[in-house]
């Protein structure tokens, strides 16, 4: 994998670069940063030297005076050494250092605030269809997710598993995140059941038998560990009654299915809508991060149940955005893209599905899902 080119390019001061693990970080950085000075924190030895000495950072950097660029890796081990590269950011004008981060939890604990406006935020998502280009496979990315340690597997199954095991091992048990670890595999479980929806607090709950606070401070975690997010509610210009809770989604599909128990009794074709759903989040999720515009996604859904899956809205892109897991569209398909042109006629409506044309109907494109991912 570290032959395929990134999307994403490194500004030319300082940046924090954040994304959950596996997705690339450092790969990335060793392709654009060569030979760069690097101080990896996930390294044990490495972890207790800078923990105890943050200030080594300042030695590194004066033996390496012409270096340009210092790498950081997984800095939020580390907190401390923010303080460090803040100072040197004022002292050395010549030096650019490129920071990573998996968790915003403890960087946000230390009162940090991106060293005072000195370093740009950017984020590593998983790999785009057309990143992968001809080796993108629809099927498989629904089924396996395209974060690069497992596009990258031998079985992709067992490193998804091993992947969610490092997850709770290290950064849900070892940081002491929560006080039990079954309620929280529980937690897991039950919350799977709502991506691609709106997240019902109380049903969570009442699932895991825990309280609704504790759900709450659950998702919270998730949130920090950016390994799942909500999408809100768009509501500009509303001229309908809307609900008001966001839509919920794990960070990339295979991670979610690993997580979501399945038994005889499970719909495949529910499954696989939820997946295709999730993946087409994920890339337009990962398209405005990597454009700046993290903030430009949205979802409308009227208290009458009339429904778009996604809003972009951000620049100079509007566009309305139904997901539908079919090779055939029926008209009462296009319902919520109709209703939401009436309000907003500004809009570009688009219905993505598992048919190969290229289609208008009612005025609406419909476009086949891997032509429009592999457009992104």
């Amino acid at each position: 994998m570290k032959n395929i080119k990134r999307f994403l390019r490194p500004p030319k001061e300082s940046f924090l670069l954040l994304g959950p693990r596996g997705t690339g970080k450092s790969t990335w950085l060793d392709m654009v940063f060569p030979g760069a000075p690097k101080v990896d924190l996930l390294d044990a030895e490495t972890f207790r030297l800078y923990q105890a000495r943050p200030e080594r950072l300042a030695d590194l950097v004066a033996a390496h005076g012409d270096a340009g660029t210092v790498v950081v890796d997984e800095v939020q081990k580390v907190p401390e050494i923010l303080d460090v590269v803040h100072g040197l950011i004022e002292r050395r004008k010549d030096i650019q250092f490129a920071l990573t981060g998996s968790s915003a939890r403890k960087l946000r604990k230390a009162g940090t605030n991106l060293l005072g406006g000195r370093a740009q935020k950017l984020s590593m998502p998983p790999f785009l269809a057309r990143e992968l280009g001809s080796r993108f496979s629809l099927e498989t990315a629904l089924e396996n997710g395209m974060l690069p340690i497992v596009v990258d597997a031998a079985d992709p199954g067992r490193r998804l598993s091993a992947y969610i095991d490092l997850y709770v091992r290290e950064e849900i048990q070892q940081e002491g995140l929560v006080r039990n670890l079954g309620s929280f595999a529980r937690f897991l479980e039950a919350v799977s059941f709502s991506h691609g929806s709106q997240l019902s607090v109380s049903d969570v709950a009442r699932d895991c038998a825990v309280s609704r606070t504790t759900v709450e401070g659950y998702v919270g975690i998730l949130e920090d560990l950016l390994i799942a997010a909500k999408v809100p509610v768009f509501a500009k210009r509303a001229k309908r009654e809307l609900v008001s809770h966001g839509k919920f989604y794990f960070f990339d599909t295979g991670v979610w299915r690993t997580l979501r128990p399945k038994g005889p009794l499970d719909n495949p074709s529910e499954i696989d809508g939820a997946a295709l759903e999730g993946l087409v989040y994920q890339h337009l999720r990962a398209r405005l991060e990597i454009d700046g515009e993290r903030d430009g996604l949205y979802f409308w859904r009227t208290r009458g149940g009339i429904e778009v899956d996604f809003i972009v809205y951000a620049g100079n892109r509007f566009w309305a955005v139904e997901v539908k897991n079919a090779v055939r569209v029926h008209p009462s398909d296009l319902k919520g893209l109709c209703a939401f042109r009436e309000d907003y006629p500004e809009a570009t409506p688009m219905l993505l599905y598992r048919g190969r044309e290229r289609l208008v109907q009612n005025g609406i494109t419909l476009m086949p899902v891997e032509e429009f991912l592999l457009s992104l």
